[in-house]
């Protein structure tokens, strides 16, 4: 209901506005396009044979009005009535909801080429500058090689251990800032997601936020980070009804191109100082991500050349997508182990034999902690960082599972429910990290579909190396160097919030008491 409510408020106000604005007579042509638009499509599903079954829909707005806002448990449950392979009508677009491993398979890997494009929709066309990113562009040489330099200059283990000293200095600064604040509260996801801020706009243009200005400028920066993931995930009308896309009713465009503009601003004067600088001093400086990226922009005989469109593109992936869902997993795992002091009590033994109370947890630590890494394989199955993946388009009417799948349809994974899937998972809804010491699941190649949480085939995550790295890493030390207790009359609890990235519905707000033997080690 409150989809409802917000859409037919959004039309009202819509409707002022235009009426008020002389504009009826576009607003009416608008409307009967829009009529035309749905009868062809009523039309034309009567040519397409043997689709998924869904449930029924209003004329027009499809099966758009009965969503509820929180998609991945509410496409769970309709699953549980029409199946795996389901289709609903959003408005003017067909989409299937793949809830099953067998069908994921299908999808990610059996034909992983066909759906390797990404749905066009407004707000993830604007915030990637027009496609021009890793996560959005269409699938083709420019995706490629986009996803080369990504993969094997920004995020390849030789580039990460070669900034190790730059990621142990921003944990060590998320440290020295939560001693001073013992015995007071402590927001623990604002302070997971500032740490690795700085980490990801060290490596892409060597500078990150100044210690004096953590709190105002962290809280910030995260605010603007979210409300562009939430703004991406957010069901916009203009995507399913593309001849009212011009009247941005909900707004979503104009917001995404504020939130964008921000960040732009910052990439221009990073790139313009980076353009006037002598070559020589150039050479002389540790070569981070974006100059890499405008050197390789001046190779000319590149047979896919990258332009400053695609630079800009490629840096605001790496702020949004590296900040953003690893704070999240992080909080979403304190969260978990604070409400089992068992399994925090174990974790902290782990690290008690492994590093010493002595000592402070380095990175290299992390292979002999096969508990933790446990524990945050656990805490991705329950809460997978984007619960429905990034949704995919197929580029050819296909066949899947016996049903066919027309060209253009939006297709989403909901890899959320197969990872609480009770045929799969023993005991599915209970926080249990021991059921990854005695059976080996591994999301790092995306080819188990019982639990991949990065996704798979050609679109999968890039960035799991630094994911893996910088979130155990992170958890690790605050575990170690830290007892951590809810304040008196608060509650904890691990509820979600649904969006393109699933975040905790109630941020998680905690006091550290410092555990290691050395006070030293917090300074």
């Amino acid at each position: 209901m409150p989809l409802l409510s917000s859409f037919f408020q959004n039309l009202k106000d819509s409707a002022y506005y235009y009426t008020h604005s002389n504009t009826d007579l576009l607003a009416l042509w608008a409307i009967i396009l829009t009529i035309t638009w749905y009868l062809w499509l009523f039309f034309k599903s009567k040519t397409q044979h043997n689709l998924p079954p869904g449930p029924r829909g209003l004329p027009i707005f499809g099966n758009l009005l009965s969503l509820n806002p929180e998609l991945h448990s509410y496409f769970a449950d309709l699953a549980r009535i029409y199946g795996p392979l389901m289709k609903l009508r959003l408005g003017g677009k067909l989409g299937i909801i793949i809830t099953s491993p067998y069908m994921a398979r299908h999808v990610l890997q059996d034909h992983d080429t066909i759906f390797a494009n990404r749905a066009n929709r407004a707000a993830s066309r604007i915030a990637s500058y027009g496609g021009n990113d890793i996560i959005t562009a269409s699938y083709g040489p420019e995706w490629r090689m986009l996803r080369k330099v990504c993969v094997l200059k920004m995020l390849s283990n030789t580039t990460l251990d070669s900034v190790y000293e730059l990621r142990r200095t921003e944990v060590r600064k998320m440290v020295k800032f939560l001693y001073s604040q013992v015995e007071l509260k402590v927001n623990i996801g604002e302070q997971a997601f500032l740490t690795q801020l700085n980490v990801i706009t060290n490596m892409m243009w060597g500078g990150g936020i100044e210690e004096v200005e953590r709190e105002r400028v962290g809280a910030t920066f995260r605010e603007t980070v979210t409300k562009m993931t939430s703004l991406l995930g957010k069901l916009n009308v203009s995507d399913f009804f593309p001849w009212l896309a011009r009247f941005d009713l909900q707004g979503v465009e104009k917001q995404m191109n504020e939130l964008v503009s921000r960040f732009d601003q910052i990439f221009d004067k990073m790139i313009g100082q980076r353009v006037k600088m002598e070559k020589e001093k150039r050479k002389k400086e540790r070569k981070d991500f974006l100059q890499f990226l405008l050197d390789l922009k001046e190779e000319e005989y590149s047979q896919t050349p990258l332009t400053i469109t695609q630079v800009k593109a490629l840096l605001l992936n790496m702020v949004v997508a590296g900040s953003d869902t690893s704070s999240n997993t992080i909080e979403f795992a304190m969260a978990e182990i604070m409400q089992k002091p068992e399994v925090m009590k174990r974790v902290q033994e782990e690290l008690e034999v492994v590093v010493g109370k002595d000592n402070i947890v380095e990175e290299s630590h992390i292979h002999n902690l096969p508990y933790l890494h446990a524990v945050i394989k656990e805490v991705l199955r329950l809460h997978p960082v984007l619960p429905l993946l990034v949704s995919h388009c197929p580029s050819e009417t296909s066949t899947v599972g016996g049903h066919t799948i027309p060209n253009g349809s939006i297709v989403f994974v909901n890899v959320w429910a197969i990872h609480r899937d009770p045929s799969i998972w023993e005991n599915p809804l209970e926080f249990d990290p021991t059921r990854f010491l005695k059976v080996k699941w591994d999301f790092i190649n995306g080819n188990d579909f019982n639990y991949f949480p990065f996704g798979s085939g050609r679109r999968m995550c890039a960035g799991i190396a630094m994911a893996e790295r910088t979130v155990l890493y992170s958890l690790a030390t605050l575990v170690h160097s830290f007892d951590w207790t809810i304040p008196r009359g608060e509650k904890l609890n691990v509820l979600e919030k649904f969006g393109l990235v699933l975040k905790k519905k109630i941020p998680l707000v905690a006091i550290p008491t410092p555990r290691l033997s050395n006070l030293d080690l917090y300074k």
